[in-house]
């Protein structure tokens, strides 16, 4: 298959980012082959490698919060990246974090760190569609984070995290979905 007709078959198909399966799809080749095609078109500059089997097609914009929801469903965002995103951390993280009751995996794309943490199923709720996928509420990004924290397995500077624009009221009726560690955290520091 030519250049010129991958690229039009992937414009048609119009992803955000390809597996080696969906390319497998597209060129009809067997794996092995399709390995070998992969990396000419990668050193013609037809195709980008953004990460391990994961491909986009050459000069596209790499947009994390498109391509990571769609590698380990379920998931929404949450932890130390969606406080950033609300404006509640001072501090931008490295890793996207997100939410799943899936196993804990982890990704490197276009050299950026996500990272899946596994949550308990019945601690996955409170979240909200937007366009790249789906986010937890602040204050259920807030009570996951410490929920990590309380186990050892995340930390947060308190310092670093702008309290005031969380609702009390709703932080309360959330904690209680929560083991009670998380309330004695939060009667802790004084929220």
């Amino acid at each position: 298959m030519k250049a010129v007709e991958i690229l039009r078959l992937l414009e048609e198909i119009n992803k955000s980012f390809y597996t080696i399966s969906d390319l497998e799809k597209v060129v009809g080749l067997p794996r092995n082959a399709l390995y070998v095609t992969l990396k000419r078109w990668v050193d013609m500059k037809i195709l980008e490698r953004i990460g391990k089997g994961i491909y986009i097609s050459f000069g596209k914009e790499i947009n994390l919060e498109v391509i990571a929801p769609q590698l380990y469903i379920p998931n929404y965002l949450s932890f130390e990246y969606a406080l950033a995103k609300y404006g509640l951390l001072n501090l931008q993280p490295y890793t996207l974090t997100y939410a799943t009751p899936r196993k804990t995996r982890r990704y490197t794309i276009a050299g950026r760190d996500i990272e899946f943490r596994k949550i308990k199923r019945e601690l996955f709720w409170g979240y909200r569609r937007v366009k790249e996928g789906y986010i937890a509420e602040k204050e259920k990004a807030f009570l996951d984070q410490l929920y990590f924290v309380k186990r050892g397995m995340a930390t947060l500077d308190l310092d670093e995290v702008n309290l005031k624009v969380l609702s009390k009221k709703k932080i309360n009726r959330f904690a209680k979905k929560y083991p009670s560690y998380v309330s004695s955290f939060l009667e802790e520091i004084g929220v």
